[in-house]
């Protein structure tokens, strides 16, 4: 390893963005730890809450693109179901796995690329934008489904996502350490790339971005690609993991995955946020659904928890941007 990396590594700025996500899960596991020990901490449920947060996990790194760059997407969930809604179908049809799973994830950057070029080309905001999105990939998921599920040979798409230990990789599903795999490419593209250069910049301040040269509209639009494959890629192993095309799956999808974001610790306001933080966000909340579905807890007193996990994040990174403001 070198000098620079370790510099990185121990970069002052990088551990404060980590330990917030990183301090949460370890609290919720320590937690449900004491009162389920038994069984919430067995390899086999850490092995499935590992395979349940591979969705939210690659919706999310797409998504960090997008609001490090001041950008929202709420199509990610719709468009998670038309993938899983195309590559069934394609595979159905008798075409090869590998084949469909490409269509799949073109879908969605087809779905991204329209997103991108509605936001930058005709300046709609992207909530609007994606809105719209989202309800339009939903209607062609169930159109494409005819309202139903396919079932499909998912062939070795399955086993990405099996939790069967003939089936994993150093105790994890295949889908895990794709995730992961992906979450360190990423992570090096946001942090060394001139487009994750572009994508903060654009984030903290769009107007001194355009004047120091950076082409803002072509770069919004590869950033919305991104995120649209990505959601993809998870509508892919969606269809793997359940073996069906669902028009109706993912359903609220987005808002875990921009949940799983904001608890990572990037900043609603752009030019802030970390691909470790979005998975660390991601785990958080799927050990905190497991903890409380082993416990007993009711559905609804999760979705408070989760709720106010959210507000407590956006408002620690309110109170960090005054205290910035006030210190320059």
């Amino acid at each position: 390893m070198t000098a620079l990396s370790i510099k990185s590594l121990l970069d002052p700025r990088r551990l404060t963005a980590i330990a917030g996500p990183l301090t949460g899960l370890v609290v919720v596991v320590a937690l449900f730890s004491i009162l389920e020990p038994d069984v919430y901490l067995s390899v086999r449920n850490f092995r499935n809450v590992a395979t349940q947060t591979v969705i939210v996990g690659l919706g999310a790194i797409g998504m960090t693109f997008v609001i490090v760059s001041g950008g929202i997407d709420l199509s990610v969930g719709a468009i998670i179901a038309l993938s899983s809604v195309v590559a069934a179908a394609l595979a159905k049809a008798g075409i090869d796995p590998a084949a469909a799973a490409l269509c799949g994830i073109g879908t969605g950057a087809f779905c991204g690329l329209i997103n991108g070029l509605v936001i930058a080309g005709l300046g709609v905001i992207p909530f609007v934008a994606t809105l719209g999105m989202m309800g339009m990939a939903r209607g062609f998921a169930k159109y494409l489904a005819e309202e139903q599920k396919i079932d499909a040979p998912a062939a070795w798409l399955a086993e990405l996502m099996s939790k069967s230990a003939d089936a994993s990789l150093l105790g994890l599903p295949k889908g895990v350490w794709l995730m992961f795999l992906l979450a360190a490419f990423m992570g090096a593209v946001l942090r060394h790339t001139v487009l994750g250069a572009h994508t903060f910049a654009i984030g903290s301040n769009e107007a001194t971005a355009r004047l120091c040269g950076v082409k803002v509209g072509r770069a919004k639009v590869w950033i919305y690609v991104l995120c649209g494959a990505f959601a993809g890629l998870a509508g892919v192993l969606t269809f793997g993991r359940l073996t069906v095309g669902d028009p109706t799956t993912a359903l609220g999808e987005e808002l875990d995955i921009i949940a799983a974001v904001v608890i990572g610790g990037a900043s609603l306001s752009g030019g802030e946020g970390r691909i470790s933080g979005s998975i660390l966000g991601a785990f958080l909340m799927a050990f905190l659904a497991n903890g409380c579905n082993l416990t007993g807890v009711p559905n609804y007193v999760q979705e408070i928890l989760i709720g106010a996990i959210i507000v407590a994040a956006v408002a620690l990174d309110q109170v960090r941007h005054r205290r910035r403001l006030l210190t320059h």
